[in-house]
């Protein structure tokens, strides 16, 4: 069970932040004795991956925060998110941590299975994600979006180690995932629905002031 969450929570760290899980893994790997990753995965504790993923990471930490590159960052993820979330899964959920000291040998076995089930998971979560960054930036003229930005990130950060570390709380992690993405659909049906009133309150003042004109 705590080999799914650590591959779950790291997935859904990815859907947040394609290079933080990745980063987590690696560092904690190479400088702790946090986790150990299997051979097939360590190359994440080389150093040049990891000053890859830190020069990525904080080339996408800047885009995200700026309205309209936000958008255009998070459709240029959409492929990469899930791909590290495919690799988080995998990598996490065959590593021996601090609360899995002999992870079971189904997902070693079964590769494809938790490099499909952390696509899934990072591309929802993404997609969330995407789908909130509009919101936000409406109903604060943008001035949102750092700040929606910076809370994405340490997200990221916060379920990556806890999924490496205390598993367990990842489920707290995606009780809070699950209540977003709620209120991020509320949010844009709402605002949906009123732009159809006004479309059709527009409409009906337009039939009006024609009456008026041949009437």
């Amino acid at each position: 069970m705590f080999e799914v969450l650590t591959g779950t929570g790291l997935a859904a760290s990815a859907g947040l932040n394609a290079y933080i899980p990745l980063l987590t893994m690696g560092l904690l790997a190479r400088f702790t004795g946090a986790i150990d990753l299997p051979s097939g995965f360590a190359w994440l504790t080389n150093g040049w991956t990891l000053t890859i993923l830190a020069v990525l990471l904080a080339i996408e930490v800047v885009a995200d925060k700026i309205p309209v590159v936000d958008h255009l960052n998070d459709v240029v993820q959409t492929f990469v998110r899930p791909t590290a979330g495919g690799l988080a899964f995998d990598a996490g959920s065959t590593s021996e941590t601090v609360t899995v000291t002999d992870p079971g040998s189904f997902f070693s076995s079964h590769a494809w299975v938790p490099i499909v089930a952390g696509g899934l998971i990072a591309l929802g979560v993404h997609g969330v994600k995407a789908a909130s960054r509009p919101v936000v930036n409406a109903t604060t003229a943008g001035f949102g979006a750092p700040v929606a930005s910076t809370a994405e990130d340490l997200g990221s950060v916060i379920m990556s180690v806890l999924a490496i570390v205390l598993p367990i709380l990842v489920l707290i992690g995606l009780a809070a995932l699950t209540f977003f993405s709620f209120w991020v659909f509320r949010r844009r049906n709402k605002r949906r629905e009123a732009r159809d009133e006004a479309r059709d309150r527009e409409a009906r003042d337009r039939t009006v002031d024609t009456q008026r004109l041949f009437g």
